[in-house]
């Protein structure tokens, strides 16, 4: 036996550590990325894009409520900006939509979709028929 062939002797165990150590490391890794996903950037999304059709859906006559906490009733509303109508003096002031933090009235579209919501969600609890 040479040189050579006890040094590849040697060096073939200790690659297949190294391969088995870069695995461990990697499964902890990729965990942590699906649990960020699923647990941070996922809801964050959806929270936008809820927020987004809420923005996009405001009406003439909602009740809203500002970022700052101004609550005000909804007077006309052009591209990117709303005016609102607030207090007993009806003192009016125009804001950017984007300051819009909630709209307080609730439309016949979303009422219904909750409805459907609240349906789907009896039927899955029902157990089926046997036969």
């Amino acid at each position: 036996m040479n040189f050579t062939e006890l040094l590849t002797l040697a060096t073939a165990p200790d690659a297949a550590m190294q391969a088995g150590s870069m695995l461990t490391m990697l499964i902890p890794l990729g965990l942590m990325v699906v649990f960020f996903y699923f647990f941070l950037i996922r809801p964050e999304k959806k929270r936008n894009k809820e927020m987004q059709d809420m923005l996009n859906n405001i009406q003439v006559a909602d009740e809203v409520v500002t970022n700052g906490g101004i609550i005000g009733r909804v007077v006309s509303v052009k591209e990117d900006t709303v005016l609102i109508e607030t207090g007993s003096d009806r003192t009016k002031i125009r804001i950017l939509r984007q300051a819009i933090a909630k709209n307080n009235t609730v439309h016949e579209a979303m009422m219904q979709e909750a409805e459907t919501k609240k349906k789907s969600k009896k039927n899955k609890d029902k157990p089926t028929e046997i036969k």
